[in-house]
């Protein structure tokens, strides 16, 4: 099984990449914000990846967090949703997306996936619902390898590889990742259940973003009315 490649990107396509690691090309999916995130052709990159075995058919998936592997894994479990569908969904959503849709129940945003009907999207929240609290604590300590991890030299990589742009932009994610892992971790230190406690995190941070404020928001909406 690959579960990490590392190297420099030959070239971007539409729905994946060339990786080169040492002089080997791997062809890895990615979804659409996976893909703007990565740099271009000759920028260093890491994945972690998923590998699909079909009869006919291998395909390697990739992911620069480990709770957007996860999301994958589960939402591919999901009777209908296959592997490309949920790329679809992590790219429409994200990771912290998905988990807040499926934490408040919001089978509409699921919905917003291209090729996913109500059915499904019903489907997938009703399934995966008491699986949001975990992956959401996980989101707090899950490695992200949006360009700030080390990665392996592959041969004759340019002497100046352009710096992803989205940087600032990924440390403030893994930032909102941590402080909804920690309030959700407060919430349920505090006695409350997973499913309520990840309800109540998922709506505050429509508009907190810090720790303290999340779990002061979310404790306001667990109170009892």
């Amino acid at each position: 099984m690959i579960g990490k490649l590392s190297g420099r990107i030959d070239y971007k396509a539409a729905d994946h990449v060339l990786l080169d690691v040492k002089g080997v090309g791997y062809v890895v999916h990615v979804s659409d914000r996976t893909l703007m995130a990565l740099p271009g052709p000759g920028g260093m990159a890491a994945l972690y990846t998923e590998l699909l075995v079909r009869e006919d058919l291998l395909q390697l998936f990739g992911f620069t967090t480990l709770m957007e592997k996860e999301w994958h894994r589960l939402l591919v479990s999901v009777q209908g949703v296959g592997a490309k569908a949920a790329m679809a969904i992590l790219g429409t959503l994200g990771p912290e997306g998905v988990a807040r849709a499926l934490a408040i129940g919001d089978a509409g945003a699921i919905r917003k996936a291209p090729g996913v009907g109500p059915k499904l999207a019903q489907r997938v929240v009703m399934e995966l619902k008491d699986k949001a609290p975990a992956v959401m604590a996980m989101g707090g300590t899950a490695p992200d390898l949006d360009g700030d991890s080390e990665v392996i030299e592959a041969p004759e990589a340019p002497a100046e590889a352009p710096v992803p742009a989205t940087k600032p932009k990924a440390s403030a994610r893994r930032l909102s990742q941590q402080a909804q892992a920690d309030a959700l971790s407060a919430l349920t230190n505090l006695g409350y259940g997973p499913s309520e406690a990840a309800q109540a995190v998922a709506t505050a941070a429509e508009t907190e973003t810090e720790a303290p404020a999340l779990i002061r928001a979310a404790l306001k909406l667990l109170a009892p009315k």
